[in-house]
């Protein structure tokens, strides 16, 4: 346990980093400890907002010599709320933002803090791009860190198929680098992971090329769902590679991008991407069309306007509850138990996402990364959302029943970047036979686990 009072630990803190220090006594304290799912509520003894590496690395220290759990904060997006602690050390990473593009070698420098929208931003004007989720304001840190599924996977794969290399401080609070040549453990294990072997204080990703996408959602009725989500289930993975498409049961959110007489009315929908010519999404999209969507909204968009649409419908401040398998069949059984709960969408902003992870993140084996499931059909991810406090239960017990009808048909894991807090069991199942060795690679870097809030390897 820490020593003294709140007041005196954050002087003391303060002494040995140039970002700024929160205790409880600060006034933006409340502000500051918010994370982006408010159905978790934690109160941190301190917030150390890090500058740069060498904070990182005071704070880290300082945590060991206080004996302050430690929760390490990047766009806070994490469902289960791992950004932070309750009376720790919130090692906050939101000041260590920035992007350093290099378009001959078609790379990027990204510091640990960055967003995806800060990504995205820096990498457009040289058209490339790097693969990665589908919220701007999430960040890169942790979704990297998990795997990174997103609108290009299929045509370049997961984001941690991109990582070159990273900086990481470990937990006796040492700085090293890890690539495919310097720390190779510790590289293998970052790359799906989770934040269970250091901090990264930056990233070097590989980018793709990326001129210009077609991309918009294409609905259905609620009640040609089952026909679609059949139809689906085979089409996508025989698609090109070019083209990206995740599925969804969802309400039509009331803006004015979708027809007034759509709103707030249930479908089935599936939102596309193509990466290239206007003729080739075309062919790739006919039999699409050929099913008479009620909307179909694919058109020529900029990438970091696809990958900021939902910003604005899923703002920090919202109540969230996750449930999240990997499936590699989704069989006529699953299709009707997902039919049930699709009706049932307790809220407008609830939802239901199955994101393809056929193609290229298949050319890896299950045990070349951490990220134990390429041989998986599908993320398939279950969301209550709502702003109003008062319906988080609802939300919690719908999210369950629906996984819990639909696990039967799973492989028994779960995309750690949208697990909540399921036991060390779930852990196990989400990195199948790579757990021991990652328990191993643990065990070297965090003997004493100090990165123990997360989705946790114990160390063997």
């Amino acid at each position: 346990m820490a020593e003294g009072n709140s007041s005196e630990l954050a002087g003391a803190l303060r002494a040995s980093l140039r970002g700024e220090v929160i205790g409880r006594e600060h006034p933006r304290y409340d502000d500051a400890r918010s994370l982006y799912n408010a159905m978790i509520d934690k109160r941190p003894e301190l917030i150390a907002r890090c500058v740069d590496a060498a904070d990182v690395m005071a704070a880290v220290a300082f945590a060991r010599e206080t004996g302050l759990e430690v929760a390490v904060r990047g766009g806070s997006h994490n469902g289960a709320g791992s950004g932070s602690v309750d009376d720790g050390l919130v090692i906050d990473l939101s000041e260590l933002r920035g992007v350093v593009v290099d378009p001959e070698a078609a790379s990027a420098c990204v510091l640990g803090g960055s967003l995806l929208g800060d990504v995205d931003h820096a990498t457009y004007p040289f058209r490339l791009a790097l693969p990665f989720g589908f919220i701007s304001t999430t960040g890169i840190g942790g979704l990297t860190l998990g795997g990174g599924v997103g609108n290009l996977t299929r045509t370049f794969g997961l984001t941690i198929d991109s990582l070159l290399a990273a900086d990481i401080v470990l937990a006796d609070g040492s700085f090293v680098q890890a690539s495919e040549d310097r720390n190779e453990d510790l590289f293998w294990a970052l790359r799906g992971g989770g934040g269970n072997f250091g901090i990264v204080t930056s990233f070097t990703f590989r980018l793709s090329p990326v001129a210009s996408v077609l991309a918009g959602p294409t609905f259905w009725s609620l009640d040609r769902a089952g026909e679609i989500l059949r139809w689906y289930r085979e089409f996508i993975h025989a698609a090109p590679l070019q083209l990206n498409g995740w599925f969804a049961f969802l309400t039509v959110p009331p803006v004015p991008m979708f027809p007034e007489e759509l709103h707030l009315t249930k479908v089935c929908a599936v939102l596309w991407t193509y990466v290239g010519s206007q003729d080739g999404a075309e062919e790739a999209l006919a039999p699409v069309r050929a099913l008479d969507p009620i909307l179909d909204g694919v058109g020529e968009v900029p990438l970091p306007m696809l990958n900021s649409v939902f910003d604005a419908l899923y703002p920090a401040g919202d109540q969230w509850y996750w449930r999240a398998d990997y499936v590699r069949e989704i069989p006529d059984e699953a299709v009707e138990a997902h039919l049930e709960h699709a009706r049932n969408l307790p809220t407008p902003k609830s939802t239901m996402h199955l994101y393809p992870l056929s193609g290229a993140p298949t050319r890896l084996a299950n045990d070349d990364t951490a990220w134990a499931y390429r041989d998986a059909g599908w993320v398939q991810v279950m969301v209550g959302v709502d702003p109003d406090p008062a319906k988080a239960d609802e939300l919690r017990e719908w999210t369950v029943q629906y996984w819990e009808a639909l696990h039967p048909y799973s492989m028994g894991g779960g995309y750690v970047n949208m697990m909540m807090d399921e036991g060390q069991e779930r852990v196990q199942a989400t990195y199948r036979d790579n757990y021991q060795r990652l328990a191993e690679i643990k065990a070297k870097y965090d003997p004493d686990n100090v990165f123990h809030v997360n989705q946790n390897i114990r160390p063997a």
